[in-house]
């Protein structure tokens, strides 16, 4: 893969399908070394959601990398500068997209004038974003239909 024929654009509620693909695919093979398969099964299951997938496309900033009209990985903005989402392709992990990404949403985060970036992120996607500048602020504990899925929340400030 050549990182110059990554093309950066926004996302629209048509690429939803892609995303919600690439949101299980990724969670299933990437995670696996962090979180059990009934934690897995958990978290991938809230692609069903689709109220909550439509907001997404409502109220924040969605930012997709694409290469080749494939969707290789996306984020989203939301208000006050946190990322929600944050995921790429299993097939296309360390190739410099979560960092044309993440350096994309800070752009976007720095034009309206956020202090911070704020993200809640797992205990695979923890090492990028501690050097990409981000701190942890704390590990978190959550708990979806009875089972406990680690996270850290997470800060870094903006210049």
């Amino acid at each position: 893969m050549n990182i110059t024929d990554l093309r950066i654009r926004q996302g629209t509620l048509a690429d939803m399908y892609e995303m919600q693909k690439l949101y299980v695919d990724t969670i299933k093979s990437v995670c696996k070394n962090d979180y059990n398969q009934e934690q897995i099964a958990v978290w991938t299951s809230s692609v069903e959601n689709t109220s909550r997938w439509l907001s997404i496309f409502d109220k924040q900033d969605v930012i997709t990398a694409e290469y080749h009209d494939t969707i290789v990985g996306y984020c989203s903005l939301d208000t006050g500068g946190y990322l929600d989402l944050f995921y790429v392709h299993k097939d296309f992990q360390r190739k410099g997209i979560a960092n044309k990404l993440l350096h994309e949403a800070e752009q976007r985060a720095i034009q309206l004038n956020y202090d911070v970036l704020t993200a809640n992120v797992s205990i695979t996607a923890k090492p990028f974003f501690e050097r990409n500048g981000f701190a942890v602020i704390k590990e978190q504990e959550n708990v979806i239909k009875g089972l406990v899925i680690v996270n850290f929340n997470m800060l870094k400030p903006l210049a």
